[in-house]
């Protein structure tokens, strides 16, 4: 054990002086190193000195600056404020002069003031006094004066706006002419047509009067069995080799005569033949309808009507009214109410369905109660017709009020086509009534002497006492006169009314 201690002495000895030995090398190291640092930091205060030097000068510089800038602005400042003051001081002294001036001349209004009413106070005195010297003078009041003035005011403002209503008529109805005559001409001239009045036949010819008792039969079964079959009535009569027909419905008229027509030229006359052909003849008819309503839809341009319609526009064919075809006045009406719109800018297809279509109600009213236009007014809602040309054919013959263009189109071509020269007959006593209810409402007027209806009832000559109605008072008159024919009496075309004033003065020589 102790020779193990010696032997580690040496050893440990040795770490002993190795590790002083370090600690005298790092210590000598860290000597050195520390006085590096040492005179590192001693160069760079050194720096920092002058630095800090150098950013006192750029200081002390920058503040003298920014104060030399400061003083010119805050003098420019100053100016500024100078001379706003100055600026406001003068404002203040232009104000005083204004309000001097201003009330100056308040004292001087109300001084102005006083004299006016000073004036006007004179003035109701001059007045008061001139109105009582005059009314000494003329030995009127005041009130009677004033009605004589107002009496004078009127009289006066009566002719010059009769004058005005003159001037103003005049002119209207000039250019109103021109246009209406423009766009009637175009329409008439755009529409040919090509046939006159025609009249429904009822008579139907025999060759010889024995036919008569074959039309007859034995016991008159031949005739009981074409009426049954036709629904006419033959009225066999006196008449040399003629039978006529009789019934409201002119399609079955027309049936009875196409059907008796073939039984004549047959000659085979009894009931099961008469139903053979009447049957027959009821085809035909019923395809010529609608061949013919086809047709006139063509012709007119509609294009898109119910076969039901068709057919019923066909049976028109067999309708005349005052001697004119219907379904013939039905193509016009379309031509004239299509050339019309287009002219004047309105939906042409509604013009022209409405036209077509206008009478279709006088197909039916044999069987259905009420007005045509009603009738055809209801017949095209039911089958499809649009609510405009509904309208238009409802209110054609103003059963309802027109509302709207296409319906006063519809009407102005109703009146062309029926209105024209020789497209209608009339009765004599129509006629005669149509000129007495003319002369009737232009002698209801007080001031009218006489009145005549002269050129078929299309101008109404009014003479009127010249001491009861002036000239400017005959303007009023014949306005008043044409306007009550328009609201009570029905007719086509245009009625003229001219007031005649005539003063005769008779002398003699003696």
């Amino acid at each position: 054990m102790e020779l193990f201690l010696y032997s580690l002495l040496p050893l440990l000895a040795g770490l002993f002086f190795g590790a002083v030995a370090y600690y005298l090398y790092v210590r000598g190291r860290s000597h050195s190193r520390a006085q590096q640092i040492e005179s590192e930091a001693r160069l760079l205060l050194e720096e920092a000195r002058s630095q800090q030097k150098e950013l006192l000068l750029q200081a002390r510089d920058e503040a003298q600056r920014f104060r030399a800038e400061v003083e010119v602005e805050l003098r420019e400042a100053r100016l500024a404020l100078q001379k706003q003051e100055e600026r406001l001081t003068r404002k203040e002294e232009n104000l005083d002069r204004k309000l001097e001036q201003a009330e100056r001349r308040e004292r001087q209004l109300h001084q102005r003031e006083r004299q006016v009413e000073q004036l006007h106070r004179e003035a109701q005195e001059l007045v008061e006094k001139q109105r009582q010297e005059l009314e000494r003078i003329s030995g009127l009041t005041r009130e009677q004066a004033r009605e004589i003035v107002l009496l004078q005011v009127e009289r006066e403002s009566r002719d010059e706006a009769a004058r005005s209503i003159r001037q103003i008529e005049a002119a209207t109805k000039e250019e109103a002419d021109k246009i209406a005559r423009k766009i009637l001409s175009t329409a008439i001239q755009r529409c040919a047509s090509d046939y006159v009045a025609e009249v429904t036949v009822t008579t139907v010819p025999l060759p010889n009067e024995e036919l008569k008792g074959r039309i007859i039969g034995r016991e008159g079964r031949n005739i009981r069995a074409f009426e049954q079959a036709t629904g006419v009535d033959i009225i066999v009569d006196d008449t040399p080799e003629a039978v006529t027909l009789s019934c409201h419905d002119p399609v079955r008229r027309e049936v009875a005569r196409v059907a008796l027509t073939k039984l004549l030229k047959d000659g085979r006359i009894h009931p099961t033949r008469i139903e053979e052909v009447v049957e027959k003849t009821r085809q035909e008819i019923e395809q010529i309808m609608r061949e013919e309503g086809e047709r006139v839809a063509y012709e007119a341009g509609v294009t898109g009507l119910h076969t039901d319609l068709i057919k019923i526009l066909g049976r028109l064919k067999y309708r005349t009214s005052y001697g004119q075809n219907v379904l013939q006045h039905s193509l016009e009406c379309a031509l004239l109410a299509a050339t019309m719109a287009a002219e004047l800018g309105a939906n042409v297809s509604i013009a022209r369905q409405a036209a077509l279509l206008h009478d279709i109600g006088k197909a039916v009213d044999h069987d259905v109660q009420g007005p045509h236009a009603l009738i055809g007014a209801d017949i095209a809602r039911r089958l499809g017709r649009p609510p405009a040309v509904v309208h238009a054919i409802a209110a054609h013959h103003s059963e309802e009020e027109p509302q709207t263009v296409e319906a006063f189109l519809v009407q102005a071509a109703d009146a062309i086509s029926g209105g024209r020269p020789g497209a209608r007959r009339e009765t004599l006593d129509l006629y005669i009534k149509r000129l007495e209810a003319l002369e009737t409402v232009a002698t209801s007027f007080p001031g009218v002497q006489r009145a005549f209806a002269i050129q078929a009832g299309r101008e109404v000559r009014v003479m009127v006492q010249p001491d009861a109605v002036d000239d400017l008072g005959s303007i009023h008159l014949a306005r008043d006169v044409a306007k009550k024919i328009e609201e009570s009496l029905q007719y086509p075309g245009q009625i003229k009314v001219t007031v005649i004033r005539e003063t005769r003065a008779v002398d003699y020589a003696r």
